[in-house]
């Protein structure tokens, strides 16, 4: 399997500095900042990367388990929410909420629940997140 790899620099003291991510594939690069991480500022964060590879990885998930059950999905589109909260040890990702619309003919909402949650708990960045309370809200279309 491939090592995938991505990178970022980071520029100055936390709250005053800036920063670029880049994704190793190429695909997108953009700005962060202590606004952009923990306020309502301009460019991304850490969190939203983090949303983007869950619900990436959940998709996949649920369309492989559906399809190897006989019901392979038109479509499969999932939005991660993650929550950074402050604790008394300093920010911390506490949950990650899941949310799924799906588009799968032939199945019933039972078996399309069960194979949601085989997903949430089987996809690999599911698992990397175990720390994190991890929520599910599946909805055929």
């Amino acid at each position: 399997m491939p090592v995938r790899k991505s990178s970022a620099i980071w520029n100055g003291d936390l709250k005053a500095g800036n920063g670029t991510m880049k994704l190793g594939g190429g695909a997108w690069e953009g700005q962060y900042s202590f606004g952009s991480r923990f306020e309502e500022g301009s460019g991304t964060n850490p969190e939203e990367l983090i949303a983007a590879a869950h619900a990436g990885c959940f998709s996949m998930a649920l369309s492989n388990i559906l399809a190897g059950a006989g019901h392979t999905p038109k479509s499969v589109s999932t939005t991660a929410s993650v929550h950074l909260e402050m604790g008394d040890g300093g920010p911390s990702i506490t949950r990650i909420e899941l949310n799924c619309e799906a588009e799968v003919p032939g199945i019933d909402e039972s078996e399309f629940h069960k194979h949601a949650e085989a997903a949430k708990s089987g996809c690999p960045v599911s698992k990397v997140l175990a720390a994190a309370e991890i929520s599910l809200k599946a909805m055929l279309k």
